[in-house]
Order: structure tokens, then C-alpha cells, then sequence
């Protein structure tokens, strides 16, 4: 089993930043569940279907939805079993609930999300 738990979602001005994390625990987590499985970030706005943000893979190539390239960034921490998503020159549009993602042994792992909310 793994757990996810995101946070540092909040309320930000256009323009601003915020940097989110996920920390994971359980047995299945260890040693290092964000560098050795594929990872993602998703966010789903109200009235909208949740849809993938940012991923990173067991070797290292991330990729990330057109509409934050260049302004996110998905990072890990192995030492910590973190996952960061760095988020600069924010929009209105990118108000959501962020949650991380991690597929073990082929079994796909949640976090209950963190809010982030962007006024313009």
C-alpha cells in the first residue's frame, strides 16, 4: 500500500508561485516511489473532468500538458520520497485541486488533493 498526501496549494495572484508536495508512506512506498514508478500531478477545476498536469518517469524524462509548459516544473526528492511540483507565473486558469499520482506494480495511488486557487 502506498499513502499520498499532498500540500501547499493556496490562494496566490496571477503571477505568483506556489510550490506543492507530496509525501508518501506505506509499505509499498519505499525505497524511493517517485523516482522508481511513473509519477503525475492531475488537477481538476470545478465542473471540469480531472486532467494530467505533469508526469516524470523511472529514467528521468518528465513531460508536461501545453498549457504550463515552461511555467511548471515536476521534480522528486528520493531522500525524503517527496514529489514537488513547481508552479511560477500562475493563472486564474490553473484554479483547481491538484492531486499526485503514483502507479505501483500497476495499481494507480491518489492523494486527497490540495486546493489551489488563482485570482486574477
Amino acid at each position: 500500500q502506498v499513502q499520498l498526501v499532498e500540500s501547499g496549494g493556496g490562494l496566490v495572484q496571477a503571477g505568483g508561485s506556489l510550490r506543492l508536495s507530496c509525501g508518501a508512506s506505506g509499505t509499498a512506498s519505499s525505497p524511493n516511489v517517485f523516482t522508481a514508478n511513473t509519477a503525475k500531478w492531475y488537477r481538476q477545476a470545478p465542473g471540469k473532468q480531472r486532467e494530467w498536469v505533469a508526469l516524470m518517469t523511472p529514467h528521468g524524462p518528465t513531460n508536461y500538458r501545453e498549457s504550463v509548459k515552461g511555467r511548471f516544473t515536476i521534480s522528486a526528492d528520493s531522500t525524503s520520497n517527496t514529489m514537488y511540483l513547481q508552479m511560477n507565473n500562475l493563472k486564474p486558469e490553473d484554479t483547481a485541486i491538484y492531486y499526485c499520482n503514483v502507479e505501483v506494480h500497476m495499481k494507480p495511488y491518489w492523494g486527497p488533493g490540495t486546493q489551489v486557487s488563482v485570482s486574477s
